[in-house]
């Protein structure tokens, strides 16, 4: 049974374990990366195909009549077309939950990072300024307590409910739910509009859908208070980037996080990477990216294939 992982490269710097893979799939190829162009070539005759981000098209299917498992690296299955595999009978399969520690801890620890300005403020410690200060500390930029605060969330899942657990019990927060975006009002719920006025912090974990397509905008981030914090470790669109990046140049918004652009990599660059955008951060796709939820991933992903191999329905999609 021939079997490759076309990408790699983007689940492993070479840290993780391989043996349950290699356990499932004795002959399976790993390759680090594979262009577009390359993949054709790379899953001639496969019965298996792995990638995280790459594209299988209808075309590649139709042209692999021996291809049985598309197995992806990732939740999400919008890089693969599944109207095309049904109608082939290749069955496709993710992995879920992998990640939700990773996520979760990336959140609590930029919402501290914003709040205590610590960047700011350890550049202040060794530039100079601390050391001519006429005091034994420096107070000029505003740092406050979380407990009683308000979290709000978009997008109640597996991540939205763990962001919201640790708020709660390690920051004493208080938590709001949005509704779904384009969806009838749910008991315990607030619309957007309603919910945006009253949080210090908002947390974004919906997918990306029409629906959602730059959810956050200008006028919604006129709506937060003018200290409030907005972290998005789920989809890039859905945030207006150069919205964002005018409400912090103006004070509108207290601060962001960002791990996820519209474009990755951002060849074109972004609007949230001027420099004169204060309270920012912006990191490359890396929230879900601890060495233990990527472990998790591979393992979830072997166990996927085993049970496939064995005429089981792990997580398929397809």
């Amino acid at each position: 049974m021939k079997a490759v992982f076309l990408d790699f490269a983007t689940v492993s710097t070479g840290d993780l374990d391989t043996s349950g893979l290699r356990r499932v799939l004795p002959q399976i190829s790993l390759h680090e990366t594979t262009t577009e162009t390359a993949i054709p070539e790379r899953i001639a005759g496969a019965d298996i195909v792995l990638t995280n981000k790459l594209r299988i098209t209808r075309e590649l299917m139709e042209r692999e009549p021996a291809l049985r498992l598309v197995a992806l690296a990732a939740t999400g299955t919008d890089n693969v077309d599944l109207d095309a595999a049904r109608a082939r009978g290749i069955a496709v399969c993710n992995v879920r939950g992998y990640c939700t520690t990773s996520v979760a801890q990336h959140v609590i620890a930029v919402i501290l990072l914003l709040t205590h300005r610590l960047r700011e403020y350890g550049r202040l410690a060794v530039d100079g300024t601390w050391g001519s200060s006429p005091q034994f500390t420096l107070l000029g930029l505003p740092i406050r307590e979380l407990v009683g605060r308000v979290l709000g969330i978009i997008g109640y899942g597996t991540l939205g409910r763990a962001v919201a657990e640790r708020a709660e019990s390690a920051l004493g927060m208080r938590v709001l739910v949005a509704n779904r975006a384009g969806a009838g009002h749910t008991a315990g719920r607030l619309a957007l509009a309603e919910l945006l006025p009253q949080v210090d912090v908002l947390s974004l974990h919906c997918p990306l859908t029409a629906a959602t397509h730059n959810l956050i905008g200008a006028r919604e981030l006129a709506l937060m208070k003018p200290d409030a914090l907005l972290i998005n470790t789920a989809r890039g669109g859905l945030v207006d980037a150069l919205a964002l990046a005018d409400a912090l140049r103006a004070g509108r918004i207290g601060g962001a996080a960002i791990d996820v652009l519209p474009e990755e990599p951002p060849l074109s660059g972004s609007p949230l990477f001027a420099p004169d955008l204060p309270n920012l951060i912006v990191t490359p796709h890396i929230a879900w990216a601890a060495r233990e939820a990527r472990q998790r991933c591979v393992d979830e992903m072997a166990a996927n294939i085993e049970d496939f191999l064995h005429g089981g329905t792990r997580n398929r999609v397809v």
